[in-house]
């Protein structure tokens, strides 16, 4: 069920719909760790603006994003080597 929820990122409120409640709770979560890197992103870079410093944020967090990404695809790729290695044992070993 669909429930609206009303989150703030950086000063400004922000009205969205969660599919779900754990929907919702990645939202809230989603906007803590925003407004948290804000907060520093701030005190570390006085003078700028809200959008260069979201920007900044966007751009860190999508490289984190891909770095993980990266390690997943590597992780099933090592999955799936095991897998082959697995089956191959087995099919020697059972006769």
């Amino acid at each position: 069920m669909d429930q609206k929820i009303s989150i703030k990122i950086a000063g400004r409120l922000f009205n969205l719909t969660a599919s779900s409640p754990e929907a919702e709770e990645l939202y809230r979560l989603a906007a803590e760790t925003i407004n948290n890197r804000f907060a520093s992103y701030t005190r570390s870079h006085p003078g700028k603006n809200v959008s260069d410093l979201l920007s900044m944020i966007a751009l860190n967090e999508t490289v984190i994003r891909l770095g993980l990404q990266k390690e997943v695809d590597t992780y099933k790729e090592d999955v799936k080597g095991l897998a082959r290695d697995l089956e191959r044992y087995l099919q020697e070993n059972a006769k």
